[in-house]
């Protein structure tokens, strides 16, 4: 819920702060690490952890791209946000892809699980054997 809070106000202030916008973002993530079991002091350390643990490539670039430009937006860096404000819209989509991923994917996954094993034990029988031939 937190996190979606930093979401929520960086949407709202996005038409009145790229900038702000984007440092909110990348607190989100920062957050959303600590949430993935990470220590969330040092993000760049914290997403290292998590390509240890098999984060997928696209969502430990999308991580970075948030934690960089949302890192330059606050101090100053190669990366001005006030010149183009659509790099920060589009940081929107990336911790939607990262959330998607992360969390709603995971509990879609769980959700499925939870059902499967309601079906009847001779029939979950059946698909074991079933793909145990196709091994």
């Amino acid at each position: 819920p937190e996190i979606a809070e930093d979401f929520i106000e960086a949407k709202k202030i996005f038409p009145f702060s790229a900038r702000s916008s984007a440092a909110l973002l990348r607190l989100a993530i920062q957050k959303l690490c600590i949430h993935l079991g990470e220590k969330g002091k040092d993000i760049n350390k914290d997403i290292q952890e998590l390509v240890n643990k098999g984060l997928p490539q696209h969502i430990q670039q999308a991580l970075d791209i948030v934690r960089v430009i949302g890192n330059e937006s606050v101090h100053p860096g190669e990366i001005n946000i006030r010149d183009n404000p659509e790099i920060a819209k589009k940081l929107f989509s990336l911790v939607n892809e990262i959330i998607e991923d992360r969390i709603s994917k995971i509990q879609k996954q769980a959700e499925i699980e939870k059902i499967y094993h309601t079906l009847p034990e001779n029939k979950l029988e059946g698909i074991r054997q079933r793909n145990r031939n196709n091994s």
